[in-house]
């Protein structure tokens, strides 16, 4: 079985992109998805200072090891500013001090979604860029435009055009995942 954690790289209570992370990874492997807030991984702002003087949270610890014990991670960017969240980027800088290999060579999909009809297309690029580097995987990626024209709470996408290509990079994922599994690391 494959076990998937899913979030949305967002501190909102109501996160869009944490309700298409978690549409996503229930599709992909609805027993063993496991969907994390941000907010249960709220610590102080990173510092090489804080660093040196306290060492890494405990809370970063935690969030690094429900990373490595994951096959597979689903990923949904919120867009601040063409960037992204300042919840996101500080649990990142955090975690990159534990291990030099942040996402722990797990195959990532990637998404952004906004109420925008870019959809939070900068801040994908951006982790795109910086995630593919240290990744043995191609990293499948999507974006949802016009989230609230395009996603029912109750169906999930609803333009049939994104929905396909959602799938298509569902399954590029899932083959990585299959990868992964066989070779017999987690």
């Amino acid at each position: 079985m494959i076990k998937i954690i899913a979030f949305g790289a967002s501190s909102s209570k109501n996160s869009i992109n944490k309700k298409l992370a978690s549409f996503v990874a229930n599709k992909i492997a609805p027993e063993e998805a496991t969907i994390i807030d941000l907010n249960d991984f709220e610590m102080p702002i990173y510092s090489e200072d804080r660093h040196s003087d306290e060492g890494v949270p405990k809370k970063a610890l935690e969030f690094k090891k429900i990373i490595n014990e994951s096959n597979g991670l689903v990923i949904s960017l919120a867009e601040h500013n063409g960037s992204y969240t300042s919840a996101f980027k500080n649990i990142y800088d955090w975690i990159s001090v534990i291990e030099k290999t942040v996402w722990g060579n797990k195959p990532i999909l990637l998404m952004s979604t906004s109420d925008g009809a870019r959809g939070g297309k900068s801040v994908l690029e951006t982790a795109l860029s910086r995630f593919s580097r240290q990744s043995n995987f191609d990293i499948p990626h999507f974006i949802l435009p016009n989230f609230s024209e395009n996603f029912s709470e109750e169906f999930g996408i609803t333009n049939q055009t994104l929905l396909n290509e959602l799938k298509k990079q569902i399954i590029e994922f899932k083959k990585q995942v299959d990868t992964l599994l066989d070779s017999g690391y987690n």
